[in-house]
């Protein structure tokens, strides 16, 4: 069975919500999920996983300390993450609050550790964003993520395990 990790840090809940949408999404497509907080996790486990999706609030523009720190600890398994599928979402006070480019740098770290990710034509093309309190729309983008994200993930497995 396809496993993934939906990966957090929250400090108000926003994004802890967003991260229990998305990990509802997955199990909705048959995925495998452990959904924990950044604090919860051992980076050795990262490459027992098909898919790591990470999210944190936005401050000024860039993920949380604790993610960032998860990530750089994260380099002692470079190389070893390739193949893996990995997405990003935040949430932030406002609709200019760098909630893109927050998005951006943590999938800039999943790429250059060779995972997949996955863009949207539709809506927050990057990964989930939300702005202060997350609606009933928020959470139905970010179900839908985490059922793309799953679909995706599954995908990729068959493909590997057929090379």
């Amino acid at each position: 069975m396809t496993r993934i990790l939906v990966c957090y840090h929250s400090r108000t809940g926003t994004t802890e919500r967003m991260a229990r949408e998305i990990a509802q999404g997955m199990r909705e497509s048959g995925a495998d999920v452990d959904l924990l907080s950044v604090e919860q996790v051992d980076t050795d486990a990262l490459t027992e996983y098909q898919g790591i999706v990470l999210g944190s609030p936005t401050y000024y523009g860039l993920p949380s300390a604790e993610l960032k720190a998860l990530i750089d600890e994260s380099v002692k398994h470079h190389g070893k993450l390739e193949w893996k599928v990995g997405g990003a979402f935040t949430s932030s006070a406002n609709p200019a609050g760098g909630n893109e480019t927050t998005v951006m740098a943590i999938l800039e770290s999943l790429l250059v550790h060779g995972m997949i990710v996955k863009g949207d034509p539709r809506d927050d093309h990057y990964g989930p964003v939300v702005i202060g309190e997350a609606d009933e729309e928020d959470l139905k983008r970010c179900r839908d993520y985490g059922r793309r994200i799953a679909e995706l993930t599954q995908g990729v497995e068959k493909w590997i395990s057929k090379k």
